[in-house]
C-alpha cells in the first residue's frame, strides 16, 4: 500500500508582500493530536526557534517560526528538517511535508487542515505505527561477471576464441561485451526479484528508486509496520549471509514515510493566502 496525498505544486517564493523580514510558519509534517505540544528549538534556519503545533480539531501541523524566504536545499536545512521529522516520529505517526513548505500566517495553516482534514486523517490512519527503511544493494561487479563467464557457455567460448586469436576481431570483442551486459541484466534482476520476495512478508509495501553507479542494483523504501521492524532487520540478515562475497546490503532508518506520503502547496502570489483545494489521495495496492 503506497498512499499519496497530492495538492498542487510545493510552496515556492516569498510568501506575501510583507517582504523577507516578516514572520511566517515552516511546515514540517501533519500529526494526529488535539493537545498543544512542543518538541524543542530546533526549527530550521538556526535561529533556535521552538517546535510546536497548530490544531484543527484532532489533527496538528507541527511549526516552526520562519523569515517568509524561500530555503534553499542544502544538507544543513535538509538534515533539520529530517531531524525535526524523526523527533515527531518517536511518539506520533507522522504525513511528513515537503521542503521548504511556508505558510504566512497561523491561520492559513488552521485553512490547510480543514480543507484536507478528511485526506490528512485518512493516510494517518493508514499510516499508523508504520515506519520508512531504505535499503541499498551493491554487488562485486567483477566477481559476477566472472561466475558468470564459469556457468554461460556462449560466452566462455567466445572469450576462449577471443583469446586464442593474437589479432581478436573488434566485432568478436563488442559481441562478447555485448552478451555479458545482457547477462549481468538479468542477474541483477533475478538478485533484484528475490531480495523483494524475500522482504515481502515483513513488508506493507515498496517504492523502488534509481540504483546509483554500476555497483548498485536495488535502491528501495520499504513501508514497514513498527512491530516488524526486527522481523525485517532478520529478513535482511538472512538474505546477506546467503550471498556474502557477491551482494553487500545496507539499510537505513527508520524515517517518516518520505516516499509512500508527499503533500505539495502552491503559494497564490499578489500577497494572497495559500491555494487549500481538497488533497486526494491514491493508495496503490
Amino acid at each position: 500500500m503506497a498512499a499519496e496525498v497530492p495538492s498542487p505544486d510545493r510552496l515556492e517564493g516569498p510568501a506575501g508582500a510583507d517582504g523577507e523580514d516578516s514572520e511566517g510558519k515552516y511546515v514540517y509534517c501533519i500529526i494526529e493530536e488535539s493537545q498543544p505540544k512542543t518538541f524543542g528549538k530546533i526549527g530550521i534556519g538556526n535561529r533556535g526557534d521552538e517546535i510546536y503545533t497548530i490544531h484543527h480539531e484532532n489533527l496538528a501541523a507541527v511549526v516552526s517560526d520562519t523569515p517568509l524566504v524561500v530555503y534553499d536545499p542544502t544538507r544543513e536545512n535538509a538534515l533539520r528538517h529530517e531531524q525535526v521529522n524523526e523527533t515527531v516520529m518517536n511518539d506520533y505517526t507522522v504525513v511528513p511535508m515537503s521542503f521548504g513548505t511556508v505558510f504566512k500566517r497561523t491561520d492559513d495553516v488552521i485553512e490547510f487542515l480543514k480543507g484536507t482534514s478528511d485526506a490528512l486523517m485518512d493516510v494517518l490512519q493508514k499510516m499508523r505505527d508504520k515506519i520508512e527503511l531504505g535499503l541499498k544493494v551493491n554487488w562485486d561487479r567483477e566477481a559476477i561477471i566472472r561466475e558468470i563467464e564459469q556457468e554461460n557457455e556462449e560466452i566462455s567460448r567466445l572469450k576462449a576464441e577471443i583469446n586464442r586469436t593474437s589479432s581478436s576481431t573488434y566485432f568478436g570483442r563488442m559481441q562478447l561485451g555485448r552478451l555479458v551486459e545482457q547477462a549481468l541484466t538479468t542477474r541483477a534482476d533475478n538478485f533484484v526479484a528475490e531480495v523483494y520476495d524475500h522482504l515481502r512478508d515483513t513488508a506493507v509495501a515498496s517504492r523502488a528508486g534509481k540504483p546509483i553507479g554500476d555497483k548498485m542494483i536495488l535502491n528501495a523504501a520499504f513501508l514497514v509496520e513498527r512491530e516488524k521492524a526486527d522481523e525485517f532487520d532478520e529478513k535482511v540478515q538472512e538474505i546477506a549471509r546467503k550471498y556474502e562475497g557477491k551482494l553487500a546490503f545496507r539499510y537505513t532508518g527508520p524515517w517518516p514515510p518520505y516516499n509512500f506520503v508527499n503533500i505539495r502547496l502552491k503559494l497564490e502570489r499578489a500577497g494572497e493566502a495559500p491555494v487549500m483545494p481538497a488533497a486526494s489521495l491514491n493508495v496503490d495496492h
